[in-house]
């Protein structure tokens, strides 16, 4: 009865990530007006997700600089993993797909797959505590799936592709899940070391891949509402967790 209420409560969560579904009703030339303000959204968010959420959670419960050595040692991961991709995909500095997506993926999917774990852990400790932390886990994933899926197009996937992507890397939730299910009495060690993983790979892509798009863009409006963006990606992180602390926690 657990794993089922665990199961459902995880598919759930990973529907969220077909959000960019409503793209599909929008002309071209109006997504490409959007799709820039959604980089800009992504990178504040994934600032955001990483210092008012994966972090604090991390260093409350794990102390010592352990903690900063894993974000460093994901950030140098992901630097050598992109590097790979850009050798792969990209020739005379030409990029049909941009290397960033890959990465994005890659960090999404480890983000989705502890929020699974989480799920399940916290449904063996009860009920009640299940069906918070998915609602809680639901209201923090909204603003960054659909910055993921904004990035997806513009690093050069279709929005079909994109949403495709998106959803492949949103159900690897369902195997932290049942990881999280199995293997409970290890689960907040092993989660202790791949959350700074990721906040060191969401770092990264912000910092080094993102936010330089952003520097790209020369018209004046389209520079200032993608910075706008930004700015409401990080207010979004933080209205979520004032929330979610004043509402479930």
């Amino acid at each position: 009865m657990v794993l089922a209420q665990i199961l459902i409560s995880t598919f759930i969560v990973s529907l969220i990530s077909l959000i960019g579904i409503f793209t599909l009703i929008i002309k071209d030339k109006l997504l490409s007006r959007v799709l820039f303000c959604l980089v800009g959204f992504s990178a504040g968010a994934l600032i955001g997700t990483t210092f008012l959420h994966i972090l604090p959670e991390v260093i409350e419960v794990a102390a010592g600089m352990a903690v900063f050595y894993n974000v460093i040692l994901g950030i140098v991961i992901f630097f050598l993993l992109e590097k790979y991709f850009y050798w792969r995909h990209c020739h005379d500095g030409i990029c049909d797909i941009h290397a960033f997506i890959y990465l994005n993926l890659i960090g999404d999917s480890l983000h989705n797959f502890i929020d699974g774990m989480i799920i399940a852990v916290s449904y063996i400790v009860s009920f009640n505590l299940g069906v918070i932390t998915t609602l809680a886990i639901i209201l923090h994933e909204i603003p960054q799936e659909l910055g993921d899926f904004g990035v997806l197009i513009y690093g050069g996937f279709s929005r079909r592709k994109a949403m495709l992507y998106n959803f492949i890397s949103a159900l690897v939730a369902i195997a932290g899940a049942l990881t999280g299910y199995f293997i409970s009495d290890i689960t907040t060690q092993f989660s202790n070391f791949i959350l700074p993983l990721t906040a060191g790979g969401f770092i990264y892509i912000a910092a080094s891949d993102l936010i330089p798009e952003m520097h790209k863009q020369t018209n004046l409006k389209r520079s200032n509402l993608a910075f706008i963006a930004f700015l409401l990606g990080i207010i979004f992180m933080a209205l979520a967790r004032k929330f979610l602390a004043e509402c479930f926690f």
